[in-house]
């Protein structure tokens, strides 16, 4: 990859993705964000403002390619995914988009790339409002991939893990039985797949460098069922945790799923990419966490 456009994310996993580019030495690594947050890098950058929801916006960062690489962090409809079509046809050698495992909605685990079909789906108009987050990033994958004339692929990830998750979702569940308060969870023996935001950034480079295309499931090796988790927590806090099956909605477990929700990771596997277990590093983000470390 000599010439490389990240389009949004700084903040989480598309920061430690910039920065593995850089270190992998990428001859030239640009950054496009709407300029609110000033993250920091290892190495020098190009910085650039865009507007995701402003073509205009999003044809000049285009034309300031050609672009080897673009990876799409910030899509969220099949509004925002047409426009960026447009913006960088005869601009980019190779597009990433960042999906997720809500493309599938609930149903039986393990889940394969073909259980949500994007060549195929049923495509609407509109912007990131007219839909919910799932549904979004269908239309939007259903988009590159019938439209688009560029190579496309779509990492597909569960939900992501780190001591830098601004949505503080594993910290929700760590303070809550630091505390001693309820947390509302309707299945505890649901099992479910998480990455880290590292291993995230570390799949984005290497997709980034390969020839795959279309959808790709990314997760670490393994499920932990949400029973499991609150053990893990109890053990690091010393405390017991207490699930309730129905509590107010400010209780309700970000991780609340009603079944098994994880997907099957054997795509990427065998195409070449070893995950990390998570086991290697759920057990010390929770104690880092829970001790104040992250």
């Amino acid at each position: 990859m000599g010439k490389v456009l990240v389009l949004g994310g700084t903040r989480y996993f598309g920061k430690r993705l910039v920065d593995l580019l850089l270190q992998d030495g990428v001859h030239e690594v640009t950054v496009a964000t709407r300029g609110t947050t000033k993250a920091a890098f290892d190495h020098p950058v190009i910085r650039r403002t865009v507007d995701r929801t402003d073509e205009g916006s999003l044809r000049s960062v285009a034309a300031a390619g050609p672009w080897d690489v673009v990876f799409d962090n910030i899509c969220y409809s099949p509004g925002e995914a047409e426009a960026a079509i447009r913006a960088f046809d005869g601009h980019v050698g190779r597009y990433i988009l960042t999906s997720t495992l809500s493309v599938y909605g609930f149903g039986a685990s393990p889940l394969v790339e073909e259980d949500f079909d994007p060549y195929t789906y049923e495509r609407k108009s509109g912007d990131r409002d007219d839909f919910d987050y799932g549904e979004g990033k269908r239309q939007a994958e259903a988009a590159f991939f019938q439209l688009a004339e560029f190579p496309v692929a779509a990492m597909r990830i569960p939900i992501v893990l780190g001591p830098d998750d601004y949505t503080r979702r594993l910290h929700f569940h760590i303070e809550r039985v630091m505390k001693g308060t309820p947390i509302g969870m309707p299945n505890a023996e649901a099992a479910m797949s998480f990455i880290s935001s590292a291993e995230t950034a570390s799949f984005l480079q290497w997709l980034g460098g390969s020839d795959l295309r279309g959808p790709i499931n990314a997760s670490s090796e393994g499920t932990i069922t949400l029973r499991s988790l609150m053990e893990l927590i109890e053990r690091e806090t010393g405390k017991p945790a207490l699930l309730q099956a129905v509590t107010d909605p400010g209780d309700a477990s970000p991780f609340g799923v009603g079944a098994s929700w994880y997907m099957d990771i054997s795509k990427a596997r065998a195409a070449g990419y070893r995950f990390s277990s998570l086991q290697e590093w759920l057990p010390d983000l929770i104690r880092n966490i829970a001790q104040g470390r992250g």
